[in-house]
């Protein structure tokens, strides 16, 4: 096999949504600023929040 051919092409990473501009909305567990603008509608939670809860869920078993 060549060092030259690869099964998995590289991707680019892009992010999903860009950055609010304007007023960002408050997390609703710690109350710090998150990346999403105060038209979000539903639960929103700063980067740290959502990790924590993606960490509770993924071992809720």
């Amino acid at each position: 096999m060549d060092e030259d051919t690869s099964y998995c092409e590289p991707t680019k990473v892009t992010a999903a949504t860009t950055p609010a501009e304007g007023p960002y909305a408050e997390c609703v567990l710690c109350r710090k600023s998150t990346e999403y603008p105060e038209s979000t509608r539903g639960i929103t939670l700063c980067p740290v929040c959502e990790w924590h809860e993606a960490q509770r869920t993924a071992c809720s078993g």
